[in-house]
């Protein structure tokens, strides 16, 4: 089953979450240059702050907590300490361009925590052998919205459709690396409908997706009238119904996810 990540620092909607089924609760600290890059994007800047890891770290039981901290900058070797000391599972670097970001991230985790990157940028991608081949990498998760804007592409999937996604899980899949790409909405809404982008997460054999904001409530999933756990068991049961499937299934929803995306950045 895929990695289900929820990004909440509310602690209701993290039980919730997790009795839902959800993997991973998402504590999101990035703040560094994120509001210039997604100016004008329909996209949440969260406002969460350490002490979150701790709350959430606290009400949970099963799920793991996933921190996305800063860039590298001046402040990160105390922010990653901070982040590991107030209880992160897992500490994920995102906008990196260069390998030696990533040595240094590494470096600050130090094992203390598993180590995920969130490869969203054009620079990465060029650079991707030689960030692959460091060591103690634990997950790699490929961000499309970041991703897309990096390439001045119209459309959050279209690296998906551009096949850059297909030549990273190439060479990520060769690793031990835990990979994943994107994010996903209820089964069968979202603009490309999220049965084909669960489809194509088979096909790549990719191990992890984050809910979009459209697969609840934009005020929490605790205090939501939709059928959050409905909305979950859609999910596993359809990845079970994938689970079963052959080359033919998958080869026919990717030719179908494809042209839903090219109608998707026609419409642009």
């Amino acid at each position: 089953m895929i990695i289900l990540m929820l990004i909440t620092n509310d602690p209701f909607t993290a039980i919730k979450a997790e009795n839902s089924g959800i993997d991973w609760i998402f504590i999101d600290l990035e703040l560094l240059g994120k509001e210039e890059r997604q100016k004008g994007m329909n996209t949440v800047i969260s406002k969460h702050n350490l002490n979150d890891i701790k709350i959430i770290k606290s009400v949970i039981k099963k799920a793991k907590v996933l921190v996305r901290i800063n860039p590298i900058n001046e402040n990160s070797q105390y922010e990653i300490d901070q982040v590991i000391a107030n209880g992160a599972d897992i500490v994920m670097l995102p906008f990196f361009k260069r390998v030696s970001e990533v040595e240094t991230f590494l470096k600050f985790v130090n094992g203390r925590a598993k180590s995920c990157l969130l490869l969203e940028t054009k620079e990465a991608v060029d650079r991707i052998d030689e960030i692959i081949s460091l060591r103690k990498i634990d997950f790699l998760h490929i961000g499309l919205n970041d991703l897309h804007l990096s390439y001045n592409n119209k459309f959050m999937f279209e690296p998906l459709y551009n096949g850059i996604v297909d030549s990273l899980i190439e060479k990520i899949k060769k690793t031990e690396i835990i990979y994943g790409f994107g994010g996903i909405a209820k089964l069968g809404e979202g603009e490309v409908p999220s049965n084909l982008i669960i489809s194509e997460h088979y096909r790549l054999g990719s191990q992890m997706a984050i809910l979009s904001r459209t697969f609840y409530s934009l005020k929490n999933v605790a205090h939501d009238k939709s059928d959050f756990d409905k909305n979950v068991q859609d999910i596993r049961s359809y990845e079970e119904f994938l689970s079963n499937q052959d080359h033919c299934y998958f080869n026919k929803n990717h030719d179908l996810a494809m042209k839903s995306i090219k109608d998707a950045i026609d419409r642009r």
